[in-house]
């Protein structure tokens, strides 16, 4: 079944919306909470060119506890830094150069399911890819 973008879109945007303060998540576990499953780069996507300041996006970091880098010098990844660090958000790099990183064990947000603010019988169903795809 192919996937509905827009719908897809707004679910990440809800569920990001719900990630408390001081907390992160990955990709993969909103795409999990989203009922994709298999599309963590589909909430990169969804993330990257947002423009509504009440999605914070900064909470949102990649299965590693890494901040993901955009190829844009680390100017983004730096922006993200601060943004968590404002959070309350211990962010550490374990060298210089390497990827700034977060415990996910003590940092992480990772709930069963979500209110996806969705009326019964809207939107579409699970896309049948098992877990396993990025947390």
């Amino acid at each position: 079944m192919p996937i509905d973008l827009n719908l897809f879109h707004s679910r990440v945007y809800e569920i990001t919306r719900q990630i408390p303060q001081g907390r992160v998540t990955t990709y993969g576990h909103i795409a999990k909470l989203a009922l994709h499953p298999s599309h963590s780069r589909h909430v990169g996507q969804a993330l990257k060119f947002l423009s509504d300041p009440s999605v914070p996006w900064q909470r949102v970091i990649n299965s590693r506890g890494e901040i993901s880098p955009r190829g844009d010098g680390g100017l983004g990844a730096d922006r993200q830094r601060l943004a968590l660090g404002a959070e309350g958000v211990e962010v550490m790099r374990a060298s210089v150069g390497a990827a700034w990183r977060v415990n996910l064990g003590r940092w992480g947000w990772f709930p069963e399911s979500v209110d996806l603010g969705e009326e019964e019988g809207e939107g579409e169903g699970a896309d049948g890819n098992e877990e396993g795809q990025d947390q």
